[in-house]
This record gives structure tokens, sequence and C-alpha cells, in this order.
């Protein structure tokens, strides 16, 4: 026997149903519904300047206003940030407005950590898979931080700082006096086109069809000033010499302060259509709704790892249903492996017959029948 592994298998195959509950007790913050929008089609010629006057932008809706990224933990942000989106057959074109009424920028090198300034964040995640997605970051002067991620930093993900976003364009648009704290700012505006293909991974270039549904999430990163001599500078603590920590607001929140957790962000949906104003909610597959338990069963893992120092196979343990269960109107099957430092967990749709499974490295991978 091999000691310090512990490899045991749970597999329930009830020929019922039970109606046994999933409880998501001490993880509701991780599982408050994420925002929709829908992008629809570019009607005109765009230009990248940061002035939205063409005609499609002022018939496109604006999102609903930043919340901070902990949701109703926290107090509403101060200043109001939205943003816009449109697409062609080759562009993803997003917008984003800022209320400021102190708009300054220092980092002009290209990949500085622009988020050190006050900035507007885009993360882009193709197939929704919470591996493989990108991060653009961008500050009043128009210098660019962009980034490409395997898989998220919580799962041993690093950020490939080389990789740059290929004919992506910028322009921003300043209500106000850059850098100049002696009158009172009133906005900055972020335009942006980014090539299909620049986030694309292999030959295959990922243009949208006709209701395609991405997972995207923004971000604003505030840090808290005051003018010294002149310039504006951070407000430090007295008592740690260290900057006050930096607000984080945005579109559809996290549940906790990291953006880099892709099954939280929120669903946008292209339509091949003129912008129409309001358009309904997104009719989301059932298959993110099976994803949403895995993720649970991930969560459940990763704290008993952190409080035992190995995972379980233990579905009481999780506090996790056994056998099949029932959610939302749905019936599942569950299967838990486990040895010391490693987890998968399987789950069964027994409505749709298909199966999905995830790790303890957040890889969601779905079983492909044979013929």
């Amino acid at each position: 026997m091999i000691k310090n592994i512990i490899f045991l298998m749970v597999f329930y195959t009830s020929a019922f149903s039970v109606k046994a509950q999933v409880s998501f007790k001490g993880y509701g913050h991780l599982f408050t519904e994420p925002l929709q929008y829908n992008i629809f089609k570019v009607n005109d010629s765009i230009t990248v300047d940061g002035k939205l006057n063409e005609a499609s932008w002022l018939a496109t809706q604006w999102s609903a206003d930043f919340k901070d990224i902990e949701g109703g933990k926290k107090a509403a942000p101060i200043y109001r940030t939205r943003f816009k989106m449109l697409w062609d057959q080759s562009h993803l074109y997003i917008a984003a407005e800022l209320e400021d009424p102190a708009i300054w920028a220092n980092l002009t090198q290209r990949d500085a950590v622009v988020f050190h300034d006050n900035d507007f964040e885009v993360f882009i995640d193709p197939d929704g898979d919470a591996q493989n997605y990108f991060e653009i970051e961008i500050n009043a002067v128009k210098n660019v931080f962009d980034l490409f991620l395997t898989k998220p930093y919580k799962d041993g993900g690093s950020a490939l700082i080389n990789w740059d976003a290929a004919s992506l364009k910028v322009g921003v648009d300043i209500d106000g006096t850059l850098n100049k704290p002696n009158d009172k700012d009133k906005k900055w505006t972020v335009e942006m086109s980014i090539p299909f293909r620049s986030v694309s991974i292999g030959n295959n270039i990922q243009i949208p069809k006709d209701k395609t549904i991405w997972r995207i999430n923004f971000s604003r990163v505030e840090w808290d000033t005051e003018v010294r001599n002149g310039v504006y500078k951070k407000i430090t603590n007295p008592a740690t010499g260290k900057n006050l920590p930096e607000h984080n607001w945005v579109w559809s929140p996290q549940g906790v302060i990291n953006m880099h957790l892709p099954e939280r962000w929120g669903y946008v949906q292209f339509l091949n259509e003129k912008p129409l104003g309001n358009k309904s909610d997104i009719q989301l597959p059932a298959t993110e709704q099976l994803k949403k338990l895995l993720w649970l069963l991930y969560y459940k893992q990763k704290n008993y790892y952190r409080d035992h120092s190995h995972f379980t196979s233990s579905l009481d343990s999780l506090d996790f249903p056994a056998g099949s269960f029932e959610n939302s109107g749905r019936s599942y099957t569950v299967q838990l492996e486990a040895t010391a430092n490693l987890f998968q967990a399987t789950l069964k749709d027994n409505i749709s017959g298909e199966i999905w499974r995830i790790n303890q490295v957040g890889e969601l991978s779905k079983e492909v029948k044979r013929k």
C-alpha cells in the first residue's frame, strides 16, 4: 500500500431521483447570478477615438453601473462607470465611460503594470472554460498592459506579459484636464477595437456567430489621492506608510477581491442585429447550471484541502448530496474521486445525458461519447 495517499471512489447509480438539496451555505457570495449583456452588430464605420459619436454607439445601450467587486458587501462606488459593446465580422468594440473629478495617469511604457494608475480593465474568456483568457488594462494616457493566462493564479497560472493584442486600437477622450489638480474634471472615455484573431487560441480565429456566448468582465481600479506640491499623489496610511488600498469597481461582482475567477464573469451574447436598445435576457444553456454545481464542489474541495492538507472522496464531508439529486428542476448524478493532492468530480445531467468533469486546477471537460 502506498503511504500518505488516499484513493477512494464513490459512485452512486440510484435508479430514482431523491429530493436531496444542494447546500450553498457559506458560498452564496460566489454564486450570485452573473450579469448579462447583448452585443449588437455595428451599423456604420467606427473611428476609435474615445468620442462615441457614431450612430451605432449612440443607438447602443449602456451597461448597468459598476458595483464594488464584492457586491453588496461594500458601499456603492462614488463615481459612475459603465460600458457599451458592438461587433462586426473581425472586431469586438468596447467603450467605457468613467466619471472622475481628478483625472491623472503616470505610466507610459507599454506593459507597465497599469493598475498602479487609475485604469479600466477588460477580461475575456471566449469559450467560457475558465482557462486560456485575456486581460487588457488601459489608463488615461492610452497606455496598454495586456496579458494572457493559461489558467488563473489560484490554480498555479502565471501571466504571459509578452503576449500582445495584435492590432489593438485604443482611443481616450478626456472631459477635463489630465494631471492638472487646479480644476474639477468630469470623466474620461475609453474606446477600443479588439481583433477576434488577437483573442483566439491556435490557428482557428474565434469569430462569433449569432447568439454566441462569451464570458467577459470589466474592472475599474481607483486610488484615493490628494494634491501635494501641485501633483496628484496616492494617500498613504500614516500608521504603515503604505498606500491606502485601491477601490475595485466591476460590472459583474466577483464576490471576492479577485478578478481572476473567470467562472464568475458576466455573460455576453453576440447578436446579428443592428442596435435595438433593450433586449431580453440571454437564454443560457442548461450546461451552465451543471457547471455551477461543479464549481461548488471545486470550492468546497479547495477549502477542505486548506483545512486538512488533503482532498476528500467523501461527499458527506463536503456537505454535497450523494447519488442522484435534484437542483433547479433538473436531476443529476455525482461521482467523486480523490487522492491526497488530486481530485476529479464528475456530474451527469440525467435529462440531457451530458457528463462534465472538474479537477483540482479548475479544468472543466466534457465527456465525448464515441460512436
